[in-house]
């Protein structure tokens, strides 16, 4: 099989990207993260309860109903084709929720408070459209968890991200293996994790004057971020499937 330079390119950042995903904790990472745990032990049990079941019902709102189902895909599309694509919708929504970040961040606490949900869905509608551009159909149940793990790597902590990714791999053998109920899904560490990610960067949005430019700054970075994880995480896809696509089926003869 002979690859296009494009493609020879996509691999080399793809494995860059990949050795990052498995790169080990640092010792600030390490201090960063007991810092954290800590801080969590000292919220009562009943408030992380309430969080996560917010959160839950929030994403579950957006992911699995019938708003965010459809996205325009491409599949006769060349991989070059398709990520000039991708790049223009991440660029949209950086510019989205850019925009969306400096209005709540100018209205004090109050909008502030609003950019959460807001900031969530266009962070889910833009893996939506990534899904579909890649050209997988996020109807799919198994596409959607897909898209909760992309989320999960880019907001995660060091520790979790390897964990995340190593479920990612091989995903068409590991979706064979998904559970059929989404409340089996770990979403106690999901939010925990998207907020310790998020929560400094955050809260400086609340702070009157600064808040505006801090929330462009912040948002547009978050949705850099999580676009560019979703490129490298749906180039995994396509390199895996490339290869499944080279092998023989399963009753061929053997020469």
């Amino acid at each position: 099989m002979t690859l296009s330079a494009h493609e020879e390119k996509v691999l080399q950042e793809l494995r860059d990207w990949q050795q990052q995903m498995l790169k080990e904790p640092s010792l600030m990472n390490h201090f960063t993260r007991g810092m954290q745990q800590k801080l969590n032990s000292y919220i009562p049990e009943k408030v992380h309860q309430a969080i996560t079941a917010a959160i839950k019902q929030m994403i579950r709102a957006v992911l699995f109903g019938a708003k965010f189902t459809t996205g325009k895909s491409f599949p006769q599309a060349t991989l070059e084709l398709k990520e000039t694509m991708a790049r223009e919708r991440i660029e949209f929504y950086k510019k989205t929720a850019a925009a969306e970040g400096g209005i709540t961040g100018a209205g004090g606490i109050l909008l502030g408070l609003a950019d959460f949900p807001l900031l969530l869905s266009i962070k889910l509608k833009m893996l939506f459209d990534l899904a579909a551009l890649y050209g997988h159909a996020a109807e799919d149940y198994r596409e959607r968890i897909y898209l909760l793990h992309i989320f999960q790597l880019a907001f995660s902590s060091p520790q979790q991200r390897r964990e995340v990714y190593l479920q990612m791999v091989d995903w068409e053998t590991q979706k064979l293996h998904l559970p059929q109920d989404i409340n089996q899904f770990d979403w106690r560490t999901f939010q925990q994790e998207y907020r310790d990610y998020i929560d400094l960067a955050k809260l400086a949005q609340l702070i009157p004057i600064i808040g505006a430019p801090v929330g462009a700054v912040v948002n547009y970075r978050l949705l850099q971020k999580l676009g560019t994880t979703a490129m490298n995480a749906y180039r995994m896809r396509w390199k895996e499937q490339t290869y499944l696509d080279l092998l023989p089926p399963a009753n061929a003869p053997v020469l």
